[in-house]
């Protein structure tokens, strides 16, 4: 069986229509540029009915060439994902090969968008998300690979190898290169990306490595805020001893390095003494409180209803912070296994908490800062006026209007998260040694660079773009956070 090019057949068509748009593109680009310092813009006058006529000079028609050339770009990279779903497997290539298996990501990246563009006036926030092109192509880029890593990982409808198996004979093999034994053209056929330095198939291992980022990053990030706004409203509500105590733990983490704190908190020795798991749970206690005291709060005066809630909900979230602290082989195994429906790798849970460690003293700084500057409003003062207690007032006054910063916060921070998920793959700890995490395959891959660039560059690219559409995102709400 014949190896694999990047675009097939399809490429014959295709490949020419791409090098004569880029360069296009790549002429109009540095002319613009170079023009732009000896040229003016076209002049712009008023007729006499009140209208506006452009006069267009060169500047603005190497700008249409560059919009236009641009578009001529994004049509060719579409026409090559979309034939390799509508044409046989092989003719477009690997490219072609791999568009196909990403077919239920399209989908359902098709239809977010779809229904999130329809409903976007009733969606708050989010809905105005789909008002900003950067916030948009940030939106895009996220949810492409969680989309990926929920369709790659659990359901398993886009690998097309086990990720940890080895293929003998494929070791450091090229993109596209076929697997032995297997004759018929299809899923499977090819080491899409190639193999690395163990054989294994790169693809499958970037899409599965998309799960454990999906895993770790966001829900890590959400329990460092729960933490960070547990403590933070208080201290900048309250003030005072409070304040000067929580301020003064939250700088001494923060006077670390943090790569020395991940050193120290995943070494072999810190977890053989279960430092890690009384952390966790001390850290994993945060989002049970929070709760208990959110929901205490808002239905103080409806004793009734509000014990019942409680029960309910406190109820749930106390076992299922007892089964995430109670892990076979700890110090803190509380549940008997029979009884534990939550079963976390050691490494990974050492990871979890060593990142919400790291990220809660930030957090807890800007909530703070955040409530001292909105305790003095109005709406605070006609609050407690009203003789509401001090935790309805930081939860349900000062809280949704600090909405806006920490919303834009988190997203940034899921993008620190993942870098931080990648260095200490990197840098081999944490996770176990085979991980097809993103961090872990860089690091096998970089071993090589200079003879095998293939190994490490499709994990690298994925971190770059999942943390670039973070930062995308982050931008689009903070643009449509301030015209509220």
């Amino acid at each position: 069986m014949e190896p694999l090019t990047w675009t097939g057949t399809l490429g014959a068509y295709l490949n020419p229509l791409l090098a004569l748009f880029a360069a296009v593109f790549a002429v109009a680009a540095v002319a613009q540029f170079i023009l732009g310092f000896v040229l003016q813009p076209g002049r712009t006058t008023a007729n006499a009915d009140g209208t506006l006529s452009v006069e267009r000079g060169p500047l603005e028609w190497i700008g249409e060439a560059m919009k236009w050339s641009f578009l001529g770009i994004v049509l060719v990279v579409l026409a090559y994902l979309l034939g390799g779903i509508v044409t046989p497997y092989g003719t477009g290539g690997i490219i072609g090969a791999m568009s196909a298996r990403f077919l239920p990501v399209w989908i359902a990246l098709i239809a977010t968008f779809a229904l999130s563009i329809t409903f976007k006036r009733r969606l708050g926030l989010y809905g105005k998300l789909f008002d900003s092109p950067i916030g948009m192509v940030g939106f895009g880029l996220v949810m492409f690979w969680v989309f990926t890593a929920i369709f790659g990982g659990p359901l398993d409808m886009i690998i097309t190898h086990d990720p940890l198996s080895q293929v003998s004979g494929l070791k450091n093999k090229i993109p596209g290169v076929p697997v032995p034994g297997i004759e018929e053209m299809g899923v499977g056929a090819h080491y899409l990306l190639g193999g690395d330095n163990l054989a294994r198939d790169i693809f499958s291992r970037m899409v599965e490595g998309a799960w454990i980022v999906i895993q770790i990053a966001p829900l890590a990030t959400l329990f460092a805020f729960m933490v960070g706004i547990t403590l933070g409203l208080p201290a900048g509500y309250y003030g005072g001893a409070l304040d000067t105590f929580l301020s003064f733990l939250a700088n001494l983490i923060l006077a670390f390095p943090v790569i020395l704190l991940f050193y120290l908190l995943v070494t072999p020795e810190i977890v053989a003494t279960g430092i890690p798991s009384y952390m966790a749970a001390v850290l994993f206690l945060f989002p049970v409180i929070f709760l208990g005291v959110l929901l205490n709060s808002r239905y103080y005066t409806q004793p009734t209803f509000r014990t019942g809630l409680l029960i309910v909900v406190l109820g749930i979230a106390g076992f299922t912070y007892l089964a995430i602290i109670s892990q076979r082989g700890t110090p803190l195994q509380i549940l008997p296994n029979a009884i534990d429906p939550i079963t976390i790798n050691g490494g990974i849970l050492v990871v979890f908490v060593s990142v919400v460690f790291v990220n809660a003293p930030t957090v807890f700084r800007i909530v703070r800062s955040l409530a001292l500057d909105i305790q003095t409003r109005d709406y605070v003062a006609a609050a407690q006026t009203r003789g509401e207690g001090a935790w309805y007032i930081m939860l349900w006054e000062i809280l949704p209007n600090a909405r806006g910063p920490l919303i834009v916060d988190f997203c940034l921070r899921i993008g620190y998260t993942t870098i931080l998920l990648g260095t200490l793959g990197f840098f081999g700890l944490g996770l176990p040694p085979e991980s097809p995490d993103w961090g872990s395959t860089i690091n096998e891959g970089r071993k090589l660079l200079s003879i095998y660039p293939h190994p490490a560059l499709p994990p690298a690219v994925a971190l770059l773009t999942l943390v670039l559409g973070l930062n995308l995102l982050a931008d689009g709400l903070r643009e449509e956070s301030l015209k509220d």
